[in-house]
């Protein structure tokens, strides 16, 4: 059995670069590898292609990278709650791909199994669609949707294994498993870190083969985007 564990978040990063694609999982502030992250931010790499489904808040997540202007373009689907985010993008300084969410996740799951495209039918007739090779299935339009190229991979899960064998929980699973294997490199980081062995094979949702490197992060903060609380 191959060991993926690395000692820390810094040897797991090794090798990234400036103007490299990365795919970063998690929704909003849900299951995003946080301290990955924080590793980006102080390796100072620039002109990075960043692949996720938003870029969080201002002051975390992929917000800390725009800030420092690391950030070179986003492909993701939402601006969501990041008004640095959309300062750039209206002002020129960020180059933006939006797509629909589906296709996002789509696009990930192709480069995951080594798909080169896919045909979708979400975003025919639309700016999404321009400039892209489009055709009809059973009396219907689709347009031709490439799988991403990404140098690096980076995710969080809850549990993981020195073999790589990841288990989500909840919604934090969200974009995370299709972005498994879907770079060159792929990096987890995990909550809780156990010997080859310990973790039940019918609860894990990647197994590692999908996986290069693996460590245990500390000490997370799971901030959430938006609190909404009942008054009674």
């Amino acid at each position: 059995m191959i060991n993926k564990k690395v000692i820390d978040v810094t040897t797991a990063l090794a090798g990234i670069k400036d103007n490299m694609t990365v795919m970063l999982g998690g929704f909003g502030l849900c299951g995003i590898p946080e301290k990955s992250i924080d590793e980006l931010v102080k390796l100072k790499v620039r002109g990075l292609t960043c692949i996720s489904n938003n870029a969080g808040v201002d002051d975390f997540g992929l917000g800390l990278l725009l800030k420092d202007h690391q950030i070179k373009k986003m492909i993701s689907s939402y601006v969501g709650e990041n008004n640095e985010f959309e300062r750039q993008m209206l002002s020129g300084e960020l180059e933006v791909e939006l797509l629909p969410q589906g296709t996002l996740a789509e696009l990930c799951r192709a480069a995951q199994a080594g798909f080169p495209a896919v045909y979708t039918p979400a975003g025919f007739g639309t700016e999404v669609a321009e400039g892209k090779e489009s055709r009809e299935f059973n009396g219907k339009m689709y347009i031709l949707e490439h799988a991403f190229n990404a140098d690096f991979s980076i995710v969080k899960a809850w549990k993981g294994d020195e073999a790589g064998n990841l288990i989500f929980k909840g919604t934090a699973r969200n974009f995370n498993p299709n972005m498994c294997g879907a770079a060159t490199i792929t990096v987890a980081e995990v909550e809780e870190l156990y010997p080859v062995g310990v973790l039940d094979p019918n609860e894990i949702h990647i197994p590692g083969i999908f996986i290069q490197r693996i460590f245990k992060g500390e000490n997370y903060q799971k901030r959430i985007e938006q609190r909404t609380i009942t008054q009674r």
